[in-house]
């Protein structure tokens, strides 16, 4: 099938896969490495991303994080939000706790996504309509937090759960681990854009986890302002326990 008889879940998916190949491409070029490195590899998969969604989807919406916000978005019904690499940084340092975004939110909701992650061995995408099944609960709930700046919220939390904490790079690799059933929750303060979310966050609401923001209300996307201050990703039988744990912290 050509790419333009793609439905939407597919062509994210196939975008983020192609995407994550370029990446992978310019990082094996040996032409770049640390911020250099980040910077050839976000220009060269946002070249090709937004490319291909003006081509293919001319009347959607786009937002981008490596791109220049167009105000004709907040038009739109339906909006492409992709981040090129998100996780510049683990990208640059050659780890693989990184991920690539594509994501098509519908009326404010994020409804179609696929995350790649193109530094596991043999690559991985992970799709919004294709849910995995479920690992069991760890005992111990672990959470995933950045490896450097871990959030006070989350550290309060696992402690008040008894949980651990489990240090990961970008938050499409945070969020990824607890839909592969490699952590328990993804609680998120610190602030984030919404093309740090969109794509994560169609793909764990399509593996019928819990997504809200951390006072349990919905995540809204394509607003005029794409800053978004927080996030909480985890497994449905644990977000009464953490939103309540939030609550009396």
């Amino acid at each position: 099938m050509s790419a333009a008889g793609l439905n939407d879940a597919a062509l994210a998916a196939r975008l983020a896969e192609i995407a994550g190949g370029l990446l992978m491409d310019v990082r094996a070029s040996g032409m770049f490495d640390g911020k250099a490195l980040g910077k050839a590899g976000d220009a060269t998969a946002n070249q090709f991303l937004c490319h291909a969604l003006r081509h293919l989807r001319p009347d959607d919406g786009l937002l981008s994080e490596e791109e220049k916000d167009n105000p004709d978005r907040l038009g739109k019904s339906r909006v492409w939000i992709v981040d090129p690499v998100d996780g510049t940084r683990e990208y640059g340092e050659e780890r693989a706790d990184w991920a690539v975004h594509v994501a098509l939110a519908v009326d404010g909701v994020a409804s179609i996504g696929a995350v790649a992650l193109p530094g596991l061995d043999g690559g991985l995408v992970l799709r919004s309509d294709q849910p995995r099944s479920h690992a069991p609960t760890a005992e111990r709930p672990r959470f995933v937090v950045s490896r450097t700046r871990p959030a006070a919220e989350a550290q309060a939390i696992a402690a008040a759960l008894g949980g651990e904490l489990v240090p990961m790079g970008s938050a499409g690799a945070k969020a990824m681990a607890v839909v592969l059933g490699q952590a328990e929750v993804y609680l998120h303060s610190g602030g984030q854009y919404e093309w740090d979310s969109c794509a994560p966050v169609a793909v764990a609401r399509g593996h019928g986890l819990h997504c809200s923001r951390i006072d349990g209300s919905p995540l809204i996307y394509n607003q005029a302002d794409s800053y978004m201050p927080d996030l909480l990703i985890c497994r449905q039988e644990l977000s009464h326990k953490v939103l309540e744990a939030l609550r009396q912290l």
